[in-house]
């Protein structure tokens, strides 16, 4: 390490980078997305081979040959696009020259005590939508009675989900919780207005939770090399789809369908 004036300038750099790359996690981005995102900010910065090691709890750099390091832990992963996108528009502008260090990293801290969402209403009526949609794409069966059904589990099983996870730290409980609230409507439902299909709207519904960009994420990841970043996702997906399958089944089992 040189001097003071570059150890104050590479901590700058490095700060940026470890509060995008862990932004960019937060928001689902793929591994070699955030170490590229992570290694063009520092390369435009004027700091030259720079290391990254990024998986989905905790990402790692190293400056000047090693002599300045942190790890960054990641505590909550979610899927937020919008997120991921911003922290890449604002990589490529300092790229592109039309901000400065200081710019980049005001910024980029406003956009994490910012993070953007949409309203719960919205999330709410989309889910709704996307439950009654799925369940005529996946059953091929425009069956219009089920059709309101699907979209009224979907929401309430989305509802569930969303306020349960605000008030437990146990991971893949609120998906199980939600699945059951799920199965328990829709075989309420189904006892009081008869012909309805319980298979019909619970597929439709569980589309809302099941952790399908998750798994995509996770096959581009092993298919790029990030082999322990892509089993980790791996795993999350697959034990998220048993604990949904696991609440049906737990309600099908004493109540039936």
């Amino acid at each position: 390490m040189s001097d003071k004036k570059n150890i104050k300038y590479y901590q700058e750099v490095l700060d940026v980078c470890l509060i995008a790359g862990r932004l960019m996690i937060e928001g689902g981005s793929e591994m070699y997305r955030v170490e590229d995102t992570m290694l063009r900010i520092s390369r435009n910065a004027g700091v030259h081979d720079p290391q990254v090691f990024a998986t989905p709890t905790s990402v790692i750099m190293s400056l000047d040959g090693g002599d300045l390091s942190r790890i960054e832990q990641v505590k909550e992963r979610n899927i937020n696009l919008e997120l991921v996108d911003q922290v890449n528009s604002l990589s490529r502008e300092f790229a592109a020259k039309k901000i400065t260090l200081d710019q980049l990293k005001q910024k980029i801290i406003d956009v994490a005590n910012g993070i953007p969402y949409f309203p719960m209403w919205l999330q709410v009526v989309g889910a709704a939508v996307l439950s009654a949609t799925l369940m005529v794409l996946f059953m091929d069966d425009y069956d219009w009675i089920d059709f309101p059904a699907a979209a009224i589990v979907g929401a309430l099983g989305f509802i569930t989900f969303y306020y349960f996870k605000r008030f437990t730290n146990v991971r893949f409980l609120s998906e199980l919780i939600a699945a059951m609230t799920m199965a328990l409507v829709t075989i309420a439902i189904t006892h009081v207005f008869h012909g309805m299909s319980t298979d019909n709207i619970l597929t439709g519904a569980l589309m809302t939770l099941v952790p399908g960009l998750a798994l995509t994420n996770a096959l581009r990841d092993l298919f790029v090399g990030d082999i322990l970043s892509g089993m980790v996702r791996m795993c999350e997906a697959a034990l998220t789809a048993f604990a949904l399958g696991g609440g049906v089944g737990i309600v099908i089992k004493f109540l039936g369908a």
